[in-house]
């Protein structure tokens, strides 16, 4: 029997969901793994260290926002939010606690299955090499080859999204990078025009390397146009 390449943890209350996102995903050669709530979906993300993670939002208990958050606290795994909240806000918060992506239920399994091949190329590609070993602005330093990130000296924790896109815009400082060049590089293909996630991800990234005291941001926008990373004078 070949071996599952990815391990996949669908995390949901609803047993039809569950059954229908297993069946998909099983028949394309992933493993994956089941929890009904939120408790048991923190212990196996502990436990088995899975490659992505399918999230619900709204269950009993614990709901996926605070599973996120959690997960957040140990893991840089690419999680997907299931949402049948189609609300802006809900989506946003969802984002901003560092979710990577989202799908509003009910979904296609050709959605899904897009989502997951390209949150797990992602995966992929970070293992990659970078043409140049460290990038240095100011304070902050990329390491491309640890894959690490520095702002003073201290390491700076970010999801997979937020590095690829610190990497993409610092590959090209003082060039303007339009959205859906980066929503297609970051994210993958299929992605023009969602502007909220990038959006969402510039936000938390901006949060994370340009310090408080800073009157100098990093990552600007340019209106109708994308964004760019200005060099520290």
């Amino acid at each position: 029997m070949k071996k599952a390449k990815f391990t996949i943890l669908v995390v949901d209350d609803e047993p039809r969901y569950l059954w229908t996102i297993r069946i998909n995903l099983e028949a394309r050669g992933y493993l994956v793994l089941e929890a009904p709530d939120g408790e048991t979906a923190l212990d196996i993300a502990v436990t088995e260290h899975p490659d992505l993670v399918l999230l619900d939002i709204r269950m009993p208990g614990m709901d996926g926002l605070e599973v996120c958050r959690h997960i957040r606290e140990f893991s840089a795994v690419p999680i997907i939010m299931l949402t049948a909240m189609a609300q802006k806000k809900d989506i946003v918060h969802g984002l901003d606690t560092g979710a990577d992506d989202y799908i509003t239920k009910p979904f296609s399994s050709d959605e899904l299955l897009a989502r997951v091949r390209s949150a797990l190329r992602r995966v992929e590609l970070s293992g990659q090499d970078d043409p140049q070993p460290v990038f240095r602005a100011g304070d902050l330093e990329v390491d491309f080859v640890q894959q690490q990130v520095l702002l003073e000296g201290d390491e700076v924790h970010l999801t997979p999204i937020e590095y690829r896109l610190l990497c993409e815009l610092v590959r090209y400082p003082g060039r303007v990078l339009v959205s859906d060049y980066l929503l297609e590089r970051v994210w993958g293909l299929g992605y023009e025009g969602e502007n909220r996630l990038l959006r969402q991800a510039i936000h938390r990234l901006r949060r994370k390397i340009e310090p408080p005291e800073s009157d100098q941001q990093l990552i600007q926008n340019r209106p109708a146009m994308g964004y760019v990373f200005v060099l520290p004078d």
